[in-house]
């Protein structure tokens, strides 16, 4: 008898072992299928961005190009530095006035009065905020080395010796330059935040040829910065 309750015993653990293993199987597929990931996005232009995730933020890969609100508008295109210097409303422009030359891959130069207008980045994204900044560089290890791990990797577009960069993040931060003309193309990448400061300067983030680092700073709302958009949440 007692023979024939082991057997018994045995097939029973055998039977409650296969139907674990079906089960599981049957809820693990369900629970695990894989979510559709969005892996470009495009601005009112149709220019079309890569994106990454880095940490819980998702990026655009690329500086932005847009010449148009995300509703149709066209921002106000703005070549002569004199009109520049003095704009106390949205504009945009390209590094030296030169499309062509500078569109690609650098991106557009916007001040901060049209990032202010919540429109600039395609729907469903915005500017980030100086806090979100900080939320980016805090994930990569803190500001003394996550420029190194947002910038481009070699010295293509930036000045040599491009300090730190390896672009582990995936980021692939540019040297835009500035539309004001204080930082010439190759050597510092500055990138809006939505963030404001006082009635004339906003915060900004700054990376550089010679350092690893990626900084917060202030700056006159009338400079022409690159932008980066990042996924609403």
């Amino acid at each position: 008898m007692s023979r024939f309750r082991n057997i018994f015993s045995h097939f029973a653990l055998n039977a409650i072992v296969l139907l674990f293993l079906i089960l599981s199987l049957l809820f693990g597929c369900e629970k695990f299928e894989p979510k559709r990931i969005v892996k470009v996005v495009t601005d009112y232009d149709g220019n079309v961005y890569p994106v990454v995730t880095i940490g819980t933020q998702t990026w655009m890969v690329g500086n932005l190009k847009t010449t148009k609100y995300n509703d149709g508008t066209a921002i106000p295109f703005v070549t002569d530095n004199t009109e520049w210097f003095s704009l106390t409303t949205p504009g945009y422009c390209w590094y030296n006035n030169d499309e062509a030359g500078y569109k690609n891959p650098y991106g557009a130069l916007y001040n901060w009065h049209t990032v202010n207008t919540g429109k600039l980045c395609p729907t469903g994204w915005h500017v980030p905020t100086t806090y979100e900044w900080t939320t980016l560089t805090d994930y990569l290890g803190g500001e003394s080395v996550a420029g190194g791990k947002l910038k481009e990797a070699d010295t293509t577009h930036w000045d040599s010796p491009n300090t730190g960069a390896t672009n582990e993040s995936g980021f692939t931060a540019l040297p835009g330059g500035s539309g004001t003309g204080s930082f010439k193309i190759g050597s510092l990448g500055h990138y809006w935040s939505s963030t404001e400061n006082s009635s004339i300067e906003a915060w900004s983030r700054r990376m550089s040829y010679d350092n690893g680092g990626s900084y917060s700073s202030r700056n006159y709302k009338k400079h022409g910065f690159s932008v980066r958009c990042v996924k609403d949440e």
